[in-house]
């Protein structure tokens, strides 16, 4: 394994996006425990998207302009789905006094479905783990599921990491109504931007 890969996997992990974005609003809005969960799940929606570009299937994306039109535009519809709960006080950022099983489950399955319904989390993996794997390599399978390990290990500690973060500050944010409210509407804004922004991208 080479530190290319780490560094280069390092930068896309660390860069902000949804699955981040989601993280740190589990932290503030549910504690520490949630933020976990929150970047497990995102975690977790890694997995088909490297399983589709292990097989070969994330071409299919990239190949079918209506097979990547219709996966961008239920993310997009799930997107602003998010924003609108969040300003609601029904979604991310909405604060949960009592949290159980049923709970943890919303949280799970909200962040897979972030980072599920996003293809160009297929296509990136399409073309960034061969880069990785040599041509004359006798197990490029194995090779693969290796690298996809590292890079989901490192999905997870970054998004538990400002989870985190977000989690030990939240008694600053919560007790100030106005800053809740702040935080509510900017977060809304930036899964309504990031909405908008993977409708506007191209295979």
């Amino acid at each position: 394994m080479s530190i290319e890969f780490l560094i280069t996997s390092l930068i896309v992990v660390a860069s902000p996006g949804t699955g981040a974005l989601y993280t740190v609003a589990a932290g503030l809005s549910r504690g520490s425990q949630a933020s976990v969960v929150a970047a497990f799940g995102c975690t977790l929606g890694c997995v088909p998207h490297m399983a589709a570009a292990i097989l070969g299937l994330a071409a299919l994306l990239h190949a079918s302009a209506l097979a990547f039109e219709t996966v961008k535009y239920l993310g997009v519809a799930y997107l602003l789905y998010m924003a609108w709960n969040t300003l609601r006080q029904r979604g991310a950022l909405s604060l949960q006094e009592e949290t159980g099983a049923r709970t943890w489950v919303q949280v799970t399955v909200e962040a897979v479905l972030i980072n599920i319904l996003n293809p160009k989390l297929s296509i990136f993996f399409l073309a960034f783990l061969p880069q990785f794997v040599s041509a004359d390599e006798p197990h490029p399978l194995p090779h693969m599921l290796t690298l996809s390990g590292v890079f989901m290990l490192m999905t997870f500690v970054v998004f538990a990491g400002y989870g985190l973060f977000a989690a030990s500050v939240r008694d600053h944010v919560i007790t100030r109504p106005r800053v809740m409210t702040w935080m509510r509407r900017t977060f809304a804004g930036a899964f309504a931007l990031l909405g908008a922004r993977l409708a506007l991208t191209e295979r």
